[in-house]
């Protein structure tokens, strides 16, 4: 009897070739390319040569590779400041512990570079401890890779590596989205006889006893609902954390999650936690 194997259609595969398509032509090599293009090289030797020793220097020459390539100075990030996302990819950091509180890093109010393509007047003067920072990280990895022989395709396959969580990170977040967006619509069709006012991100709703009960979507967790006992002062109800993910393997991870969630919740006064998953 011969084995029957079936393969789900690579629509995301598909999809990310296309994004890395744009994403070439906005924060990878290409990008730096044709940004360092239409610039004085002097004036960038200039600046490499304030920000990068030279024993670091002698070591990108000696494989043909201009400086750039690898650290990050003032005058490239001014004319383009997408190019930011470049040097943080090639470093390997993803966007949530670079521009997230946990890690420390600082560059935070950096992000609209990244995403915009602007240099915000606040963070200007910081432009070239950025930098800084970033040719320290940079002398460690070329270190760390010297063995190696780097290369413009060494390099850009590093950036890559970063890249392709980053992708598979953001199509997660929108199959979530789409079903925390489905377990709401959900709830507002249970709840719509006692519905007093149904907003984007609320459903205000009267209960047997009264009293005021919101249903709202939150950052963490999902959907939480809360009574209002007495005006502006309210008791939280219900959490509920959405799952939306199609990994099947990991579902007695998902059932889980509650009983640990309630714990962690109820000392904010959270009496009890669902979870529900789509």
């Amino acid at each position: 009897m011969s084995r029957k194997i079936n393969f789900a259609a690579p629509k995301l595969q598909a999809d990310f070739a296309f994004i890395l398509k744009k994403f070439r032509a906005i924060y990878l090599q290409n990008a730096l390319f044709e940004t360092v293009r239409n610039m004085k090289i002097s004036d960038i030797d200039k600046q490499l040569a304030q920000y990068v020793s030279d024993k670091d220097m002698a070591l990108m020459a000696q494989y043909g590779l201009r400086g750039e390539l690898l650290f990050a100075v003032p005058v490239v990030l001014e004319q383009n400041p997408y190019l930011l996302g470049y040097y943080r990819l090639l470093m390997g950091y993803s966007q949530k512990e670079f521009y997230g509180n946990d890690k420390g890093f600082g560059t935070g109010p950096f992000k609209g570079m990244e995403m915009n393509g602007k240099i915000a007047k606040a963070i200007a003067d910081d432009i070239p401890e950025l930098c800084a920072a970033f040719c320290g990280a940079a002398s460690a990895l070329l270190r760390g890779i010297e063995t190696l022989k780097p290369s413009k395709e060494l390099l850009d396959d590093l950036a890559l590596l970063t890249v392709g969580p980053q992708l598979r990170g953001g199509a997660n977040n929108q199959r979530g989205t789409a079903g925390i967006v489905q377990v709401f619509e959900i709830i507002r069709q249970i709840v719509a006889h006692a519905a007093a006012d149904v907003r984007e991100n609320a459903i205000e709703i009267v209960s047997a006893t009264g009293r005021k009960v919101l249903i709202e979507f939150a950052p963490d967790p999902d959907i939480i609902i809360r009574e209002e006992m007495s005006p502006g002062h309210f008791r939280n109800i219900v959490a509920i954390e959405i799952k939306s993910g199609t990994d099947v393997s990991n579902i007695h991870n998902r059932i889980g999650k509650p009983k640990r969630a309630t714990k962690k919740r109820g000392s904010a006064g959270i009496q009890s936690a669902g979870q529900s998953s789509t």
